[in-house]
């Protein structure tokens, strides 16, 4: 028998949630099955499995030890002994991290250790605002992605109930994000608005533009503002309205104006003219909006954050004086 005490982080999650986090080996049919037998208790009494567990609560587990031990992603970040993070902001509650281009934000298929969310929970770890022993289901987790090859700020929740209100906020668009990108060509005019219907190939990774809405399509908005161009290259500043797949690279390519360096979307003979292979695009610029109610993060509404345009390699490259 194991015993599990819940935590503030997990409080409010139901119990066959918890367990089913807790217990990452144990299949779902067993659990369910386990919770009807009596087999896992709350404050040794039975408990339903959608009972909503609160902190304190003690759980007692009759589950063999086989099924306590998983290889998960969230152990990566044990590999690291000196994390490498640029620190944009930072409070209690949330952590804003400027993303290099090439780094991933979690691990695809075969485990890269050296992933943005490990090098976070390595951080929290060694400043002791996070302690794993102490956790049940929960570690530190970003809020917001972005491509390997893309560069910018990323989000990242401390605690559960900041998670919770970051993914609310990002569903229902109360955070604003702009890019920076440097397209190939002269956007006209010099200030818009992009909308078209996407559909993403998911087998594929590709996304395509549609000249009507079909099923599996999506509509995307971006507005653009045209700041400098030089030399057949035009740096832009754009905010999306939508968050798409691969949603800035494929309208500014549909326009016209690919991105320099996307071997995806873009010209591969100008990529190759100016030796780039990976897309000019930066999540440069980051506002709480928040009209509505924001609970512990309410002190960030109407705060704005970036990072500095000169920090930006292809800014610096094609339109630093």
């Amino acid at each position: 028998m194991k015993e599990l005490t819940v935590g503030k982080n997990d409080a409010g999650q139901r119990l066959d949630r918890f367990v089913s986090k807790s217990v990452p080996l144990l299949p779902d049919s067993l659990l369910q099955k386990y919770i009807r037998l009596k087999r896992i208790k709350v404050n040794g009494k039975a408990a339903g499995r959608d009972l909503r567990l609160a902190a304190g609560d003690i759980l007692q587990l009759y589950i063999g030890d086989e099924f306590f031990e998983a290889p998960r992603e969230e152990n990566s970040w044990r590999k690291i002994s000196k994390p490498r993070l640029s620190i944009v902001y930072e409070d209690e509650n949330i952590l804003l991290v400027d993303k290099k281009p090439g780094v991933l934000c979690h691990s695809a298929g075969v485990w890269d250790y050296n992933t943005l969310i490990a090098n976070i929970q390595a951080y929290l770890a060694e400043k002791g605002e996070w302690r794993p022993k102490e956790e049940n289901s929960f570690t530190p987790a970003l809020c917001n992605r972005i491509d390997r090859n893309t560069g910018g700020i990323v989000i990242a929740a401390k605690n559960a109930e900041s998670l919770r209100i970051l993914n609310e906020k990002i569903r229902t668009r109360e955070i604003e994000k702009s890019y920076l990108c440097v397209v190939c060509g002269r956007p006209k005019p010099p200030e818009g608005r992009l909308e078209d219907e996407l559909f993403k190939d998911a087998r594929k990774n590709q996304v395509y533009v549609k000249k009507h809405p079909e099923p599996g399509s999506r509509t995307a908005v971006t507005d653009y503002r045209l700041l400098e161009s030089r030399s057949g290259l035009s740096l832009l500043e754009c905010r999306i309205l939508t968050g798409r797949t691969h949603q800035i690279r494929v309208q500014m390519a549909h326009a016209g104006w690919p991105l320099l360096g996307d071997g995806k979307y873009g010209r591969e003979s100008l990529n190759r003219r100016y030796g780039e292979s990976g897309q000019a695009l930066y999540s440069w610029r980051l506002r709480f909006a928040f009209p509505t109610d924001a609970g512990i993060l309410n002190e960030l509404r109407g705060r704005e954050f970036s990072v500095p345009k000169d920090s930006i390699d292809f800014v610096k490259k094609y339109f630093s004086d």
